[in-house]
């Protein structure tokens, strides 16, 4: 019979977590972080981290796993989440992957093939200089002498885009074409991806709050540890929660103009968060706009057990 992976996904601040956590409990599950910046030790506050309280006993994995100055992709927990998938089969659990970052959560949704390179910091480094000190134009000229054809594909003006394709080219010795784009097979199990939404000025409304919660535990001190460890060119460093209080720390911003930017970017992070789901997912929406806590949960877990009775790993 074919195995299930269960998906709680949405924007930042819904209750993603909680949710996990109490279908962890009824149907026999553990939970995988589905959060870019959780693996990281020490960043608790700024990343919502599920504490010791919140589990309630459920094992969590992919949570505290790596220092701040460590890098981790896609394919990185893609990999990562495979193994802990097949692991919780063999165990007969349920694997719920609760988180909003789309392109982790699509990555095992459609067995993505992820073609990453190891990250060159030097390489990265002189060209987000160049960037900044000659402008896209320079990168797209760069990258017209070694790949013709993926400069011809991508815009003179996306600098993301342009430093990627020239990292492929300079540290593979490969074009961008010919390195390979990602390809979407099937997934060998079921996957029930329930996606939480909320009327979009409640959700703001809530991440405001949290926001406000969140600097009074602590937030503040948590990031300003990270800005004295000199990793502001990391990976965990350029997260929203953190890099907003970089200008305040080096006394070129307040700190209410801090909190307000970090208020500003987690929003607009929530709104793309969901635009992806809804474009790039086949996802059953619970809207808790008007709904308990109580209530979202049954209907869930009613949809659950409508929609997985030919699994094998689900304990109905």
């Amino acid at each position: 019979m074919m195995k299930t992976v269960l998906f709680i996904v949405g924007p930042t601040a819904v209750g993603k977590t909680a949710i996990g956590v109490d279908l962890a409990l009824t149907f026999g599950g553990e939970v995988i972080s589905g959060d870019s910046m959780q693996v990281y030790k020490g960043l608790d506050i700024g990343t919502a981290k599920v504490t010791s309280e919140e589990r309630k006993g459920v094992p969590h994995h992919l949570i505290d796993t790596l220092s701040p100055g460590e890098a981790f992709s896609a394919s990185s927990f893609q990999r990562e989440a495979f193994q802990l998938i097949d692991q919780l089969f063999l165990n007969e659990r349920l694997p719920i992957v609760v988180g909003g970052t789309g392109l982790y959560i699509k990555g095992l949704t459609k067995n993505l093939s992820f073609h990453d390179t190891d990250p060159d910091e030097g390489l990265r480094a002189e060209l987000e200089d160049i960037l900044a000190a000659e402008g896209p134009a320079a990168l797209h000229q760069r990258l017209k002498q070694q790949d013709p054809k993926s400069a011809e594909s991508i815009h003179w003006n996306n600098g993301k885009k342009l430093i990627r394709a020239i990292e492929i080219v300079e540290t593979t010795g490969s074009t961008l074409t010919e390195f390979g784009a990602d390809v979407e097979e099937e997934p060998s199990y079921q996957t029930l991806l329930i996606g939480l939404t909320m009327e979009r000025s409640k959700l703001y409304e809530r991440i405001n709050l949290r926001v406000d919660q969140m600097v009074e535990q602590g937030l503040v001190e948590e990031a300003r540890q990270l800005y004295t460890s000199r990793l502001e060119q990391s990976q965990a460093a350029k997260a929203i929660g953190y890099k907003e209080f970089f200008p305040y720390f080096a006394g070129e911003q307040s700190l209410d103009d801090a909190i307000l930017q970090l208020k500003q970017n987690s929003r607009r992070f929530a709104k793309r968060q969901l635009t992806w789901f809804r474009n790039k997912e086949n996802v059953e929406w619970f809207d808790r706009t008007n709904d308990t806590y109580e209530n979202t949960l049954q209907k869930i877990t009613d949809y659950v057990k409508g929609n997985s009775k030919e699994s094998s790993n689900i304990n109905i």
